[in-house]
């Protein structure tokens, strides 16, 4: 048996939280020593899951750490605490009326109404954070679920999906209540249509809202059935924030449903005559409804997989590496011809991942027939499978269907590998608390000539990773258990594990390796997002009468060896041939993915076409050193976007782009920009780009953890200062991108260059003073000097504060969203100035549009892009492409007016223009690359190799110097003697943008 070694007072919290998963999570298992799944089969419901570790244990075991799972308890603890006190299932029902609240929020967003056939429903116009509250009265105590019937509104651009902070009583029963999810219904629009190459085009998603009654989940997908809540006899209050559109016409409160086993419900379905229909088949891309707009058609070139590809993308599947995310859900339409038991079979594919099998859980008709279904497993497989839907003896399931319509809906489920997570919080909870002891001991430097005795020195050192090394054992064998086969991350624990062991075979020299306690532990924390992504991929769905066999399911090798001949044939047709330039057209090359550029071509021919008759020719540009080479053999395009904001000044200096304030109404497109974003775009006088895209920096925080601590958000780098010793005090850190160095020196009133942009500004006292600052942040304040994934770390909580950019923003909502409500963002600290203001300046980096000087079609060239920036065309591009895809590619437009147009949360868009005001890039010179190669070569030295700040920062001044003369002289602007024969004169930049004030609501 597999067994786990606690500290005394962890030991008492372990069983409870077992039974918590059993009732809970339903996280069940097969039994151990059962040999891996070779098909898809359901985990089995009777059987106990492996032990779990709450975070509650972590904390008992290291009393001074503070992890943010520890301020609010798990669902899982709770309910096993009530279930201990005698809780027991309720029998008797309420009812609330949404429309009349016993209070809400100030403001008129609330009205009553009539919607769709609902009379006296509550209309909740959310535009920003707002509440609503209702009291009722509940005759026994018990615990019950609540479900909600509603319906979306519509929201700003693609609307996001409604997630309530959701209280009882004045606070949180358990840590997922402060994130209760409540999907929107899209579907995707039909006809698919084909570009001129006769590739088929991405649908976009449309919104199909309905009235729904569904109960209260959580957004992680974490629990297979929906959350219980305990309520006393008596008078409650329920508040419900959140700031997404809805409409409710009443909260229910009922029983919980109890789902029965397989064998239960199968000996209940009432006799019938065999089917004598065939089988029907279900082409899996034809689906009827999702509640993600993130999922998304793939197109397959397999030769089963129907329709057949032919050498084009043609879109025959659906799900693949976007359909694998917590409680996404596809649902499908069928009619069954007669009334009987059918058998049910799925063409598919799960083998994104190697060795990792993905759950699903499965219902007809919105409800899940049995408790097999609630997580059943896809393993891994190489290749196509026909998956029959099957028990663990391998006889099919089989689901007695009324004659008539029904709907077949299949969801993510994280359940069974929640308990895998908390295990991995434990783990790494314990590693940070010895890599801290090790590095108080050692003072974090690793001193070879000193002797140590560890036994003595860190007494319980042996025992904590001999406990550790025990806890990496039990969590690669429930691992096994759960996904049925060794995956990479069984494997890494085990040797995770070996590596411990072999440390304590030399105790002593254990302070020597702190430094792989780290690694250890960064790599047992990456698993948590390999473990979250459950990926599959669907061809077709087949419902048969259970007496009559599936269609064939998969290939045969014969049909195998032809389709991949075939496909190989079909790889020299040519398409996106960046050397056929047609100079009928206007030619536009993107250097963004496939995505963008058929979304872009579309718009282009739907509304740039119709309304100028220029016709346009977007290709894909895979990499921008085509455009080097396409100039090199006399082919190039007329436009080119996506180009990183470094581009299009390097090529201004070999004389290949146009400078694009000579153009009539240049003026008017540059007042629609922060200065600070045109000045990486200028050179000798003109500007060469417009930017189209535009990363932000702003400060992300964990409002559960810093109200925890009695925290405010800094405002000033010196508040940031008084923070740290908190946080440090607590375990956790600050985050700051060591390669971030703008805002330092921008704040601080130091430039880059002098304003003729032949020599570096750097060692002006400003200058030390900005350098100073900057590495002092990791010398004398201790914020990290390397972190692999600061999303990883906000997410657990270990720094629950740092500076960060768009990315983290768009990964925080799309994948993280158990911390619905628990995040938010601020703008950057900054330096205090003698009036009283705070300077906040910072970069970000961009995508910039460039015209080519050698294009013949110069006017139509600026007219497309006078279109394509345009605050009207960005929206709608922006809203395009997010409907498509999902909100992983929210559109981070640099048009402000623009911005304000996409489906940002209110608060949070007010914080990104407010910083916006005060964006500033570095500007690109000849020569300027050096800039940053050397100066991130002094942080190095300060920090890393602790030489003096100042002499580390004079020796990159004249390395960056001397670059910067050898480019002026090649370019013409300095002669050999170094006389200057003239300059770059570069803008002047010291007063935040006014112009983005007016979208600030």
């Amino acid at each position: 048996m597999l067994s786990i070694h606690f500290t005394k007072h962890a030991r008492k919290r372990i069983l409870p939280v077992v039974l918590a998963y059993v009732l809970g999570a339903i996280s069940l298992l097969p039994a151990e020593g059962t040999a891996p799944v070779a098909n898809a089969t359901a985990i089995k419901q009777e059987q106990q899951p492996p032990t779990a570790v709450t975070p509650q244990a972590a904390k008992a075991t290291d009393a001074k750490t503070i992890n943010s799972p520890d301020f609010e308890l798990y669902y899982a603890d709770v309910l096993q605490t009530w279930k201990q006190q005698g809780a027991q299932d309720a029998a008797n029902s309420v009812t609330i009326k949404a429309a009349a609240p016993a209070a809400r929020s100030e403001g008129s967003i609330f009205s009553t109404g009539s919607l769709e056939g609902k009379t006296d429903v509550l209309l909740w116009k959310a535009a920003s954070t707002s509440w609503v509250e209702y009291q009722f009265n509940v005759s026994a105590k018990g615990l019950y679920e609540f479900q909600a019937s509603y319906r979306p509104l519509p929201g700003n651009g693609v609307g996001n999906p409604i997630a309530w902070d959701v209280t009882l009583d004045g606070k949180h029963p358990f840590r997922e209540a402060s994130s209760i999810t409540f999907y929107r219904e899209w579907k995707d629009a039909r006809p698919i249509l084909k570009n001129d190459d006769g590739d088929e085009v991405r649908p976009r998603s449309i919104e199909a809202p309905a009235w729904r009654i569904q109960p209260f989940i959580d957004s992680e997908g974490a629990y297979a059935n929906p959350l219980k809540w305990y309520l006393t006899e008596g008078v409650h209050t329920i508040r419900l924030s959140g700031n997404e559109p809805v409409a409710i016409e009443e909260l229910r409160i009922v029983p919980p449903e109890k789902l029965k086993p397989y064998a239960g419900v199968a000996a209940a379905y009432p006799q019938s005559k065999p089917v004598e229909a065939q089988a029907l088949t279900l082409q899996a891309e034809d689906m009827a409804l999702k509640n993600d707009t993130s999922i998304k058609l793939f197109s397959d070139t397999d030769p089963r997989t129907v329709p057949v590809a032919k050498g084009r993308i043609t879109y025959n599947t659906v799900g693949a590496k976007r359909w694998m995310y917590q409680n996404q859900e596809i649902t499908w339409n069928f009619e069954v011809p007669e009334t009987g038991k059918y058998k049910l079979a799925l063409r598919s594919l799960q083998n994104q991942i190697s060795q990792k099998s993905s759950f699903r859980r499965i219902k007809i008709d919105d409800k899940v027939p049995f408790e097999e279904f609630l997580m059943y497993r896809f393993p891994y497989n190489s290749s196509w499978k026909g998956t029959v839907l099957e028990q663990p003896d391998g006889k099919p399931y089989e689901l007695f269907l009324e004659k008539g319509k029904h709907t077949l809906s299949i969801a993510v489920t994280g359940a069974p590998i929640k308990p895998i997570l908390i295990g991995i919080d434990e783990l790494s909870q314990r590693l940070r608390s010895i890599d801290q002891d090790l590095r108080a001991l050692t003072g974090g430097l690793i001193d070879r000539n000193r002797t140590w005795k560890v036994d003595q020195e860190l007494p319980d050192l042996a025992g904590r990773l001999d406990e550790t090394a025990k806890l990496m054992d039990s969590l690669s064998g429930q691992l096994l258990l759960v996904n049925g086969s060794k995956d990479s991350i069984i494997q890494g624990f085990s040797t995770s594990a070996q590596d411990i062991r072999e440390l304590l075979k030399k105790l002593d020299d254990v302070p020597y390796y702190a430094d792989q306690i780290t690694s250890i532990n960064e790599k047992i924390s990456n698993f948590i997002e390999q473990l979250l992504q459950q990926p599959l991929q669907l061809d077709e769905i087949y419902i048969a009468p259970l007496e009559k066999p599936f269609p064939e399911m998969e290939a045969s090798w014969i049909s195998q060896i032809a389709g991949s001949v075939t496909n190989f044939f079909y790889s020299f047709q040519s398409r996106d041939s960046l050397s056929d330039l047609d100079e009928r057209v206007l030619n536009v090359w993107v250097q963004r993915g496939r995505d963008y550029v058929d979304q872009l071509q579309q718009l282009t021919d739907e509304v740039f076409t119709a309304d100028t008759g220029i016709k346009v020719k977007v290709n894909l540009l895979p990499t921008p050193q085509l455009l080097v080479m396409s100039n090199a053999a006399g082919i190039q395009p007329d436009v080119a976007l996506g180009l990183t904001q470094d581009l299009p000044v390097d090529y201004a200096i070999r004389g290949s782009v146009t400078d694009l304030s000579k153009f009539p109404d240049f003026a008017n497109i540059y007042k629609q920009y922060s200065p600070g974003s045109w000045l990486p775009l200028h050179y000798n006088k003109g500007y060469y780009a417009i930017p189209e895209t535009q990363s932000f920096q702003v400060l992300f925080y964990r409002k559960d953890i810093l109200k925890q601590l009695g925290l405010e958000i800094p405002q000033t780098w010196d508040d940031v200062y008084a923070l740290l010793p908190v946080l440090q005090q607590n375990s956790l850190n600050f985050y700051m991108n060591p390669k971030d160095y703008t805002p330092f020196f921008y704040q601080n009133h130091s430039e880059f260059y002098e304003p003729p942009g032949l020599r570096t500004a750097l060692d002006t006292p400003q200058g030390f003073k900005s350098f100073k600052q900057w590495t002092d942040l990791y010398n004398t304040y201790a914020v990290e000097k390397e972190v692999p994934s600061f999303y990883q770390h906000f997410r657990r909580g270990t720094m629950p504060i740092g500076v960060s950019d768009y990315n983290m923003y768009v990964q925080l909502t799309a994948a993280a969203p158990e911390l619905n409500n628990r995040w938010g963002i601020a703008e950057i600290p900054g330096v205090k100035q003698p009036d009283g203001t705070v300077e906040r300046w910072a970069g970000g980096g961009q995508r910039t549009g460039v015209i080519f000087e050698k294009s013949k079609k110069k006017d139509q060239a600026w007219k497309f892009m006078q279109w394509w920036v345009s605050p009207e065309t960005q929206a709608r591009y922006g809203n395009d492409i997010e409907a498509v895809n999902g909100v992983a590619f929210r559109w981070n437009t640099s048009n402000a007016q623009a911005f304000t147009k996409l489906p940002w949360k209110q608060e949070d868009a007010n914080v990104i223009l407010k910083q916006w005001s005060w964006y500033k890039d570095v500007p690109n010179l000849p020569g300027g690359y050096f800039l940053e190669r050397e100066i991130t070569n002094a942080w190095l030295r300060a920090v890393v190799d602790g030489t003096n700040y100042r002499s580390s920062l004079e020796t990159a001044v004249l390395d960056i110097d001397r670059e910067l003369r050898r480019k002026q002289q090649e370019f013409g602007y300095v002669d050999q003697d170094g006389r200057v024969i003239k300059t770059l004169d570069l803008p002047v930049i010291n007063k935040p943008w006014e112009g983005v004030n007016a979208y600030v609501k």
